[in-house]
């Protein structure tokens, strides 16, 4: 239950976000449900050689079409359309009690697919959250062989307070959440997965912008971008692939 003092800041907040932040991509309706390869649904399947494969997760009202940009780098290096894929999913539910558990559905299903042990994650936003939860209480820890964030709200933001009166995912974003708590509790980067972070200084989304960084991972300034705008940087681009080749 929110006290009066938060409803009021949430409130203030909206009226803020709604008057100067630039909205967020729209998310497309009809999310995939099932496996959503980077092209062609036609895409050969079966091990995929030694490169694992990378399982993109957008963030908070966005949808799968966010990728393009990474996901034509990634071909250009070598990837096959059958090693990428993209997590669609309603972007307002909740992080522990539903988006984690259909997560690990998703990437035990790319796991059947393709044959591969483990893969590798990319994350955007409240993706991060989405994909922290599965690796450190959803049982995803053996299955996942690097984790990247790009402005993640890893430590939460205080910009979610303006959708938190009505919305859970929201709520799970804020500072100190339920959510926020848990992940940070203890070894915020555990088991023998490899993390990595990628922030901005100038994220209008996430704030504070040391939100991102994680204790026990690779974590990357990117200089001065918007949120949306690491998707299609291009040194943003170079170094989550050089993480993904590590």
């Amino acid at each position: 239950m929110l006290t009066v003092r938060q409803r009021l800041l949430a409130l203030l907040t909206l009226c803020l976000a709604l008057l100067a932040a630039p909205a967020l991509p729209a998310q497309a309706s009809g999310a995939p449900s099932g496996l959503v390869q980077a092209q062609a649904s036609g895409a050969p399947s079966g091990p995929a050689g030694a490169r694992n494969p990378v399982v993109f997760v957008h963030g908070y009202n966005a949808d799968p079409g966010v990728w393009g940009s990474l996901r034509e780098d990634l071909r250009a290096d070598g990837y096959a359309d059958s090693e990428l894929f993209s997590f669609g999913y309603d972007t307002h539910q909740s992080v522990n009690e539903v988006l984690s558990g259909r997560f690990a559905a998703y990437v035990d299903g790319v796991r059947r697919q393709t044959g591969a042990a483990r893969v590798d994650l990319v994350a955007h936003s409240f993706g991060s959250l989405v994909t922290r939860w599965y690796v450190k209480f959803g049982g995803g820890g053996p299955y996942v062989d690097r984790w990247v964030s790009l402005a993640g709200p890893n430590r939460g933001t205080s910009t979610a307070w303006a959708c938190a009166l009505w919305d859970q995912a929201c709520r799970d974003m804020t500072p100190g959440s339920y959510v926020v708590r848990n992940l940070n509790s203890g070894d915020e980067t555990p088991g023998t997965v490899r993390y990595a972070t990628f922030w901005s200084h100038c994220d209008e989304v996430v704030n504070p912008d040391d939100s991102v960084p994680l204790t026990g991972a690779a974590n990357a300034p990117v200089g001065c971008l918007k949120h949306n705008d690491l998707l299609g940087d291009d040194p943003t681009s170079a170094g989550v692939r050089s993480f993904l080749r590590s």
